[in-house]
């Protein structure tokens, strides 16, 4: 049995189980948007949305793109799109409320 990639799921499913990191890859799955786009719908502090960006970042789940002086983030973890699929794909993103800029 190899343990390693159970492990990776493991991780994954612990990355996506905070509900803000959830919300920001649901919405981001529908829709590429920038920081003040996501505070915008969550209203939730700037610092707080950059945080929990930088952890989906680092582990791979999204990506930033600079476009001029912003940058647009978008999921890029094909097993984190099925999850997040299985879990809400009824439901709503807040992307779907976010004019793009």
């Amino acid at each position: 049995m190899d343990v390693s990639k159970y492990q990776q799921k493991a991780e994954l499913l612990k990355t996506l189980g905070h509900p803000v990191r959830l919300c920001i890859v649901h919405g981001l799955m529908h829709n590429a948007c920038n920081v003040s786009g996501i505070q915008e719908c969550l209203k939730l502090p700037q610092s707080t949305i950059s945080q929990h960006l930088g952890i989906l970042k680092a582990r791979g789940i999204i990506k930033g793109e600079r476009r001029g002086v912003e940058v647009k983030y978008s999921v890029v973890h094909d097993d984190a799109i099925k999850v997040v699929k299985v879990l809400l794909d009824d439901e709503a993103p807040f992307s779907t409320r976010v004019k793009e800029e």
